[in-house]
């Protein structure tokens, strides 16, 4: 069966809600417990999708026709029309895939075209655009909205694009969340990420992906396979960070709040 995405959830939700919504009526619509409503409702508060008013009560914030779970799909048809040659990744493609739970108001597009501003605002949606060179578009798959055909990063690229930048992925935690959900996945496939990294040719892949998994129960011949195939120098678990401690196995420069997780 299809697990449903975090935005799927979402409409289910404000189609089952008034203006105002408790945690019983999140609870009740998602068929989960309160306690887990209760954080999904909290998450989607600090996402700007809800006001919370008092203990188990939010208010539904308008977003006009992005309400609805059709139109939520709709900016993803102005990807092939504004942008093309393009393809939509990182976040985006992660929700899309059931990767994350997060939902996000702006679309990420992984575009060849030199000529464009890195975010550009199109009928009320914001796109954020990261450069790519036309031999760097592969791993991807076509998804159709109506007769608009968009191409989209298949599971295994949008992985190895959020280990590339973690800001394609919203920031590393939220990168490491979508690598073991992808790992649980039945489209996870190793040879593949490793297949696609190497094709990228960023060393720094194999740095973040190795030290992500020796955090997580894999198998050891994995870990080698990115272990070997590390380069000199040192990259830093995410750019964005302070990264003050030297993880020597993967030359991967990490936050001092990751530590405590890992054992050198």
């Amino acid at each position: 069966m299809k697990r449903s995405t975090g935005r799927e959830k979402l409409a289910r939700v404000l189609r089952g809600s008034g203006d105002l919504i408790t945690v019983k009526d999140a609870a009740e619509s998602l068929g989960v417990s309160r306690q887990e409503a209760a954080k999904t409702l909290w998450r989607w508060s600090q996402q700007g999708w809800f006001r919370h008013l008092r203990r188990g009560v939010y208010a539904r914030i308008p977003v006009d026709s992005l309400l609805q779970e059709q139109s939520l799909a709709e900016p993803w048809v102005l990807v092939p029309e504004v942008f093309s040659p393009a393809y939509v990744g990182g976040w985006s493609a992660a929700e899309h895939w059931g990767l994350t739970e997060q939902i996000f108001r702006t679309v990420l597009v992984y575009t060849a075209s030199s000529s464009r501003p890195r975010e550009q605002t199109i009928q009320g949606i914001t796109f954020i655009l990261k450069r790519v060179r036309p031999e760097n578009i592969f791993g991807v798959r076509p998804v159709w909205h109506g007769r608009v055909k968009v191409q989209v990063s298949d599971h295994s690229r949008t992985i190895v694009d959020m280990l590339d930048d973690p800001s394609a992925g919203g920031g590393i935690r939220h990168t490491r969340d979508c690598v073991e959900n992808y790992l649980a996945s039945e489209q996870a496939d190793a040879s593949r990420v490793i297949e696609y990294a190497e094709r990228l040719g960023n060393g720094a892949v194999f740095k973040r992906l190795g030290f992500l998994l020796s955090l997580l129960d894999v198998d050891e011949e994995v870990l080698e396979e990115c272990r070997s195939r590390i380069t000199t120098g040192n990259a830093k678990l995410d750019p964005a960070l302070s990264c003050p401690r030297l993880i020597k196995r993967w030359n991967l420069w990490i936050p001092t709040s990751w530590e405590a997780s890992h054992h050198d």
